[in-house]
């Protein structure tokens, strides 16, 4: 069920009860990639978005690009269970493509906010019995741990894999989003990664037009320092490359970097817990 399916259903997929006129920054990141899992109100927001940075969909596809560089080598180390968080609509080349295209038995719980992606997901994913989408908040992180539909495929004496991809620059600092991944991350094993993409405001360029384009649509972003962000990560020590611009991260090849890696304003890292 791919964006042909839902192009072809108009607005039949969407499920009762949506506010379908307040934009979801799932959606918006959607439009970015080229999905057709958005509406009119996260395309607007998009395209003014557009109109004050224009290379955010390239952006948007160097952080999805990370992401599969980061599962790849998460099975190639032996990981065999993965929790995404923030997931948004896991469409074609998400954790669960990459991960059981190489292992089979790998696991995926997607978690996200917004009750449109996980309903999607949910179709998408249907018949595959090694993953599953619940709907819960990142701000509280002991539902995530404790939602029967993790507790059934995800088994914490094993090492697990937590991603929070470009998910904690919409995480503001009254939420301490440090805190929130050390009580996301608590129950972890010896051999578990943390996989981690965000925002910043170290890039050479300002951001305020932009940020305040979400923020009129209700999105609050917080932008922090390449110091904040490595301080996420807590007790995971970082692996090489440690933490670098988006691009950097262990690139299919060097010419993937190009000349400004810094114009991604996404920092990328992955840690590991002894």
């Amino acid at each position: 069920m791919g964006d042909d399916w839902v192009r072809s259903m108009g607005d039949d997929w969407v499920p009762e009860g949506i506010d379908t006129e307040r934009p979801s920054s799932a959606r918006v990141y959607d439009f970015y990639l080229g999905g057709a899992h958005n509406f009119d109100a996260d395309r607007r927001m998009a395209e003014q978005a557009l109109a004050v940075l224009p290379d955010a969909p390239l952006m948007a596809r160097a952080n999805r690009a990370f992401l599969r560089r980061a599962v790849q080598f998460l099975v190639d180390r032996g990981i065999r269970q993965f929790l995404d968080i923030g997931s948004g609509i896991p469409t074609v080349g998400h954790v669960h493509e990459i991960a059981q295209r190489t292992a089979p038995d790998a696991r995926v719980v997607y978690v996200d906010i917004d009750p449109v992606a996980v309903s999607h997901s949910r179709q998408i994913l249907a018949g595959n019995e090694r993953v599953a989408a619940i709907q819960e908040d990142v701000r509280r992180p002991e539902q995530i741990l404790e939602h029967p539909g993790l507790m059934a495929l995800l088994d914490f004496a094993e090492p697990v894999a937590v991603l929070v991809v470009a998910l904690f620059h919409f995480v503001p600092d009254a939420d301490d989003p440090a805190d929130l991944l050390a009580r996301l991350t608590a129950p972890l094993a010896p051999g578990s990664h943390l996989v981690i993409s965000h925002a910043t405001d170290d890039a050479p360029r300002d951001f305020t037009k932009g940020m305040e384009v979400y923020r009129r649509g209700g999105i609050d972003v917080a932008l922090r320092s390449h110091a904040e962000i490595a301080a996420l990560f807590g007790d995971f020590a970082l692996v090489d490359p440690r933490l670098v611009w988006v691009p950097q991260w262990r690139p299919d090849s060097p010419d993937d970097v190009g000349d400004t890696p810094e114009s991604s304003v996404i920092y990328a890292g992955v840690g590991h817990r002894s």
